[in-house]
């Protein structure tokens, strides 16, 4: 294919795209892309995802998003395949579960991961993105909004939400658009196997979501798939939480609260 037809074909950028919301996100982004880059610190497992997706659509390349020289070679690699229209920032993960249990390495690493690497892959593309007047995701968490555990993490993804409108307010001058989506408990591979340790968790968490359900990976990326889309182009700076109600408040807490005097 020429450099000249290449160039037309429009390429989203999904990183940490191994994993299951990676996937969904990658899958249903194939609606309204010509090309889905699965950026993902294993290869090998972008690999076998692009293989099971369909190579040529799918392209795997391997990618540290902490790391300025990795994250410049994937940018590399996404523009040689075409024009660069959609970034989503996915990649993440939490470690300590409380403050008094969170170190400054974890802090830092979690730092990182869920924020650091996010405005390195924004630097590295933002030239494709003014060309396309493309569009950034970036995925947060209910942790960015409420104290929920995970203290590191949840202050890079607090980090996030801003960066997301930095990028909105002093890009949109070029046609980038910057928005977030702020999942509550996915239902993962990492959740079906507390279900195996404990059977009642999903029980346990479902009654703290006034749709008395979690989130599918599938809910994440039809999100994503809106907010990257033309139907979202005047949408630009926002946080849309997609956690089945749990920001909006608890039900049992209202009852409770309810049948107290306050004065």
């Amino acid at each position: 294919m020429s450099g000249k037809a290449c160039s037309t074909r429009s390429v989203a950028i999904v990183t940490g795209a191994a994993g299951d919301i990676g996937r969904a996100i990658s899958l249903r982004l194939s609606d309204g892309h010509d090309v889905v880059v699965l950026a993902d610190l294993d290869g090998e497992a972008a690999g076998r995802l692009a293989r099971e997706l369909g190579e040529g659509r799918f392209v795997a390349i391997a990618c540290d998003v902490t790391e300025v020289a990795s994250v410049a070679a994937m940018a590399a690699a996404a523009s040689g395949l075409g024009t660069v229209t959609t970034l989503v920032n996915n990649a993440g993960g939490a470690r300590a579960v409380s403050l008094q249990e969170t170190t400054p390495e974890v802090w830092r690493s979690d730092n990182a991961l869920n924020l650091e690497a996010a405005f390195l892959c924004f630097r590295a593309v933002e030239d494709m993105l003014k060309e396309s007047r493309g569009s950034v995701v970036n995925i947060a968490s209910v942790n960015a909004v409420g104290v929920f555990g995970h203290p590191a993490y949840s202050a890079a993804k607090a980090g996030l939400l801003h960066l997301t409108r930095l990028i909105a307010v002093e890009y949109g001058k070029f046609g980038i658009r910057a928005n977030a989506v702020a999942p509550g408990t996915v239902r993962t591979h990492a959740w079906e196997a507390r279900a195996r340790a404990n059977p009642q968790v999903f029980e346990e968490a479902q009654r703290w979501y006034p749709l008395q359900r979690i989130v599918n990976p599938e809910d994440v990326a039809n999100a994503v798939h809106f907010l990257a889309g033309p139907q979202a182009s005047a949408i630009t700076g926002v946080c849309l939480p997609v956690d089945c109600g749990l920001t909006a408040g608890q039900a049992e807490l209202a009852r409770t609260f309810s049948q107290s005097s306050h004065y």
